[in-house]
């Protein structure tokens, strides 16, 4: 049985007395330990998708399932990430990455212990006592990938994540939550607008259309990795997607 299954899934939003569809039959299986990305033109609904999978918000209809159960709202099972870093400024970066810990009421000393385990493999074991504002922006980023994971959820959800870095942090980052996708080896969905983020990070990309957001196509990614960027299988994909997605720019 796959981890996360997605079956007939709508998502319609009313604003000023009008419908708007954002979803429409989504139906996708995700594995454990999978890599998957979406991508797709903006506003076709890819964060929405993840907001739904981490129970941020409800389908109108359809159902989402983590490991046979109903999703129906947020969970310590699920990690998010999101584009923003969403630390708190007034914590230290221990005190960040053991927040949820925090809330689950795990004593200190085993909270602390954990934060650290997970700031080690993130490597910022010697940032521990600094604050938010003191770190780059892929500090920040390493800080919020260990907060999701030290609660050792089964998927780890990740909205544009590295979106606001530079081009080098990105790529390094890239390589570095690969690193912890190995090591920990969780399931990870991912969205993005970078087809070559896509193409480095997953085992299967999921192209949506253009609102209202379905899936039009499915790519699956056998290379190994660490994967070369250029090599002309890459650019093969990389021309496929091109296409997929130049059309439906087209009939927006």
């Amino acid at each position: 049985m796959a981890l996360l299954e997605i079956r007939g899934l709508y998502k319609l939003f009313y604003s000023d007395g009008k419908e708007m569809e954002a979803l429409r039959n989504i139906n996708l299986s995700i594995e454990e330990n999978e890599f998957v990305c979406f991508i797709g033109p903006s506003g076709c609904g890819k964060t929405t998708l993840l907001r739904i999978i981490a129970g941020l918000e409800e389908p109108s209809s359809g159902t989402v399932t983590l490991a046979g159960d109903p999703i129906r709202g947020p969970g310590p099972e699920r990690g998010m990430v999101f584009q923003e870093y969403s630390l708190f400024p007034w914590r230290t970066v221990l005190d960040n990455v053991a927040f949820g810990l925090e809330l689950r009421g795990v004593p200190a000393a085993e909270r602390q212990a954990r934060g650290r385990q997970y700031l080690k493999m993130v490597g910022l074991e010697r940032f521990e006592a600094r604050y938010p504002h003191e770190l780059s922006g892929g500090m920040k980023q390493r800080v919020a990938i260990a907060r999701a994971l030290v609660n050792d959820p089964r998927a780890l959800l990740m909205d544009e994540p590295f979106g606001a870095l530079d081009a080098q942090t990105r790529n390094i980052m890239q390589s570095e939550l690969l690193r912890i996708w190995e090591e920990k080896r969780k399931t990870v969905v991912f969205v993005t607008h970078s087809v070559d983020e896509a193409i480095y990070l997953a085992d299967r990309i999921v192209i949506m259309s253009a609102r209202p957001g379905r899936i039009k196509d499915i790519i699956e990614i056998s290379l190994p990795r660490p994967r070369n960027r250029t090599s002309s299988a890459v650019n093969q994909i990389r021309d496929r997607i091109l296409c997929d997605l130049r059309s439906e720019i087209v009939t927006i």
